[in-house]
């Protein structure tokens, strides 16, 4: 790559304009404006002494010789360096800096897709497997990102690229920032798209890789709902409502709901990690029959020509009961901590995790043999204790040992037809306890029981995981059970009044 020895950004009324024909740097020849935008134009050319085509990023320098100007030619180094560093299918390659004629080039690897914003607007949400495939994707460019130190920034539809067969490819590392570099934008300036910007962002913290994650649930949102999260009027509405609305799914569910919902967690050491996200994600393309693998699946079963018919939203599903537990379609106040930490004028904590005892299994050949009671029912009979079961309910009113403050089936948040997969082992622990600790800190509890309670996520075994009943009928339920801290009986329920 050849970086030129000094970068001195110069006015572009002085530069000499490309045209088609032309050659830069006596090696690359334009053939073709491939599209431009306030940075710039973006052109198709060809590497005359390699002989591949590649896509060359003419950018537009701000006139003078002020903090702007050099704050841009710091980006644009910083942007040929930092995509240097990184090695993933999914990340834009950048072949060479070039200087020309006055005005500066980043020669890159040309790829020739749509990008997921334009995809999306031209034909509506996009099939769950396919946003899967996509997130997962983008996932491990950010994976890459991030063990190199970089955070992206700058996460949104319009900076991914889709192509025909399924690959995917995340653009535009120019805002992209070392974690441990100065920033090198004007102080209080927040760079990059109000709409996908993580909330601690917002408040003024430092940029970290949890928020390209919240960046990218917001993006899988998108792409799986067909509108923006949070996308307002004005700038300050959007951050507004980042703050303090909760985007509510109305098309989308099982695994895909719960890894958007899981990346768009408020605070961001509450966030489901990019292993956690992984494994809903590929959860989430398994659930038709028909896994998805990267690279080789086209847009659209059919095909690309074949997309499906542009869909606005997705009605309730008649005759299906909302359950009690996680419901994507808000009414359940543990979707607002879910989704932003805020519900009915209440700020809620990051969850307490130190409430939280070990999560036990149920069922056969689990730690708690048998567990029948439902979600906000009590239990007396002593406290939990392995290889002792719990079948037999009392009233909330009398005295008990526990009670179920919430539970739903695994990956399912309250709708949609079940789906089958393999036992997914610690990803099913890891989002139980997530959301057993979000709905302990939600409104759904007494806040006065709260301070003298701990709690426990059981999970279905993997015998229990695959058991059917005479009916052929998997039992896969979650359950979130809360007894006193100090192994003291409960005289009233832990539930908030509705």
């Amino acid at each position: 790559m050849t970086e030129p020895s000094s970068f001195a950004p110069s006015d572009t009324t002085t530069a000499r304009q490309p045209a088609h024909g032309g050659v830069l740097a006596g090696r690359y020849r334009l053939l073709g404006e491939l599209g431009r935008g306030g940075m710039g134009v973006v052109w198709r050319a060809e590497d005359t002494v390699i002989g591949r085509q590649v896509a060359i990023k003419e950018l537009r320098l701000p006139s003078g010789e002020g903090q702007d100007a050099k704050v841009f030619g710091e980006r644009v180094l910083r942007e040929v360096r930092t995509s240097g560093r990184l090695n993933d299918p999914a990340i834009v390659t950048v072949f060479d800096v070039i200087t020309d004629g006055g005005a500066t080039y980043i020669v890159m690897e040309l790829v020739e897709a749509p990008t997921l914003s334009d995809l999306v607007r031209d034909r509506g949400p996009l099939p769950p497997e396919t946003v899967a495939a996509i997130g997962e994707q983008v996932l491990s460019a950010l994976t890459a990102a991030h063990n190199a130190g970089i955070v992206h920034r700058d996460v949104k539809p319009g900076n991914i690229m889709v192509g025909a067969d399924g690959r995917v490819k995340l653009t535009d590392f120019g805002i992209a920032q070392p974690v441990d570099d100065p920033r090198l934008t004007t102080s209080g300036f927040l760079v990059g798209s109000p709409a996908f910007m993580a909330p601690e962002r917002i408040a003024g913290k430092d940029a970290v890789p949890a928020s390209d994650l919240w960046s990218l649930g917001a993006t899988l949102y998108f792409a799986a709902e067909g509108t923006v999260a949070f996308e307002r009027g004005s700038t300050a509405a959007t951050l507004h409502a980042i703050m303090n609305e909760i985007p509510q799914l109305t098309r989308t569910q099982g695994p895909l709901a719960s890894a958007i919902m899981s990346l768009l967690v408020s605070a961001p050491e509450a966030r489901a990690n990019a292993d956690q996200a992984r494994a809903m994600l590929r959860m989430a393309q398994s659930t038709s029959g028909q896994p998805v693998t990267p690279g080789h699946t086209a847009l659209y079963p059919g095909g690309p020509n074949n997309p499906p018919t542009r869909v606005t939203g997705n009605p309730p599903i008649p005759g299906k009961r909302p359950g009690r537990g996680w419901l994507i379609a808000g009414a359940l106040l543990v979707v607002a901590a879910l989704a932003g930490g805020f519900a009915l004028g209440h700020w809620f904590a990051t969850p307490d995790a130190g409430r939280q005892d070990e999560t036990w299994t149920w069922g056969q050949g689990g730690q708690i043999p048998e567990f029948t009671i439902d979600d906000g029912e009590c239990a007396s009979g002593g406290q939990l204790a392995e290889n002792r079961s719990v079948t037999t309910t009392v009233d909330c009113t009398e005295v008990h040992d526990l009670q179920v403050f919430a539970s739903a089936e695994a990956f399912q948040d309250g709708i949609g037809e079940e789906t089958d997969y393999a036992y997914p082992g610690q990803a099913l622990i890891d989002w139980a306890r997530a959301r057993c600790a979000l709905s302990f800190q939600s409104e759904l509890m007494d806040a006065k029981q709260r301070e003298h309670l701990r709690f426990r996520a059981l999970v279905p075994s993997a015998e229990q995981w695959d058991a059917t009943d005479d009916n052929g009928n998997r039992n896969r339920t979650v359950h979130c059970v809360a007894y006193d801290a100090e192994g003291e009986q409960l005289r009233e329920t832990v539930l908030a009044e509705e």
